[in-house]
């Protein structure tokens, strides 16, 4: 018995690393020079309630090394607590009346603000939370000068400003990093995202819609260029900052919710998510309990945990001793998130009540 444990663990080391190797030596793509593509943009920023640094985080998405672009926040109605804010940012605000619907108040807001602006060459979505550079903006809209591409986005860094789950929100997020890296699990983030007016005419505007993907605009613009047959940029040299406040339960409702919206778009990464962290799970268990108790040389099935402590400390960039715990508690999290996700019928958000809708 113990034999055929120790060849099962040894099978899983060998496919982590076959599985490292292949991210290793996937092709990179060239960058899109941001000075040959600027087409007029309109960036709409859906806003409810108020974010930590709400004015900062709007001023720097409206200061952008950008020619012709507008900024517009849109709030569900006039009385939104966000809208003094907005309008202290030099930011125009207007208001969507949103009535409460299957449609998210986000999906309502963008589809509002195009209505009213249908003469842009490209539209940005951004979310309130985030911080970005002056060159956010160029950077985002440059991939779209390629035909082939339908959207162009990039994923934030949840920077940690309270406590050790604001930590551990920065941890997680790296798995959103890394599906972005990777062309067959990248999606449209859409706090920072950027596409072409036309992505959405025809069949593609059905998704935003649709009464099962309208729940959330990155499923629905993310379907919205696959269903045109365009592929999705990710820029990940203009990655925003998000500020995290998080404590345990904010944490986890956060983390599920985020999880029950990839599992609606993309339901193989459920069993992808399931075998992969109980791969990490069983290395590490394995590679203490047989090297204290076989051979020390099951020591080296912990090659892939000690890639991944160094991989989040570069990421991080930062060099906090809490990180190396995280790294250990986080195949747990993330599992406990796939298992509740794949349960829930219903998700919260900013005071709303939206179904879930699976096939």
């Amino acid at each position: 018995m113990l034999y055929a444990y120790e060849a099962f663990a040894v099978l899983v080391f060998i496919g982590m690393l076959a599985l490292d190797a292949s991210q290793l030596t996937r092709r990179r793509e060239k960058p899109a020079r941001a000075n040959r593509y600027k087409p007029a943009a309109l960036v709409i920023v859906p806003c409810k309630g108020i974010d930590p640094h709400l004015e900062e985080n709007l001023r720097s998405i409206a200061h952008q090394s950008y020619g012709q672009y507008k900024v517009v926040a849109v709030v569900d109605s006039a009385s939104d607590p966000a809208a003094k804010h907005i309008r202290s940012a030099g930011i125009e605000c207007i208001s969507s009346n949103y009535r409460k619907s299957s449609r998210s108040g986000k999906v309502a807001a963008i589809l509002f603000a195009i209505k009213k602006y249908p003469r842009y060459g490209a539209y940005v979505i951004a979310d309130s939370d985030i911080r970005v550079g002056p060159n956010w903006l160029s950077g985002l809209i440059a991939p779209l000068s390629i035909g082939s591409i339908g959207l162009s986005t990039t994923f934030p860094k949840f920077v940690p400003r309270r406590g050790f789950w604001s930590k551990v929100k920065l941890v997680w997020g790296f798995v959103g990093e890394g599906l972005m890296e990777n062309e067959g699990t990248r999606f449209g983030w859409g706090g920072s995202m950027a596409f072409r007016r036309s992505l959405l005419s025809g069949q593609a505007l059905a998704f935003l819609k649709s009464s099962r993907y309208s729940v959330s605009d990155d499923i629905s613009i993310t379907k919205a260029a696959k269903s045109a047959g365009l592929g999705i940029a990710y820029v990940k040299g203009i990655q925003p900052s998000v500020y995290s406040y998080e404590n345990l339960p904010m944490l986890i409702e956060w983390s599920n919710r985020q999880t029950a919206l990839t599992l609606l778009g993309y339901r193989k990464a459920f069993y992808y998510g399931i075998a992969f962290y109980l791969g990490e799970i069983t290395l590490f268990i394995s590679g203490i309990a047989l090297a204290a108790a076989v051979s020390p040389a099951f020591i080296i099935l912990l090659l892939h945990f000690l890639k991944s402590e160094a991989k989040t400390y570069i990421r991080a960039e930062s060099a906090d001793p809490a990180i190396a715990l995280i790294v250990v508690l986080m195949p747990f999290f993330y599992l406990a998130n796939l298992v509740y996700a794949s349960r829930m019928r219903h998700i919260s958000w900013r005071g709303r009540r939206y179904e879930i809708k699976r096939q």
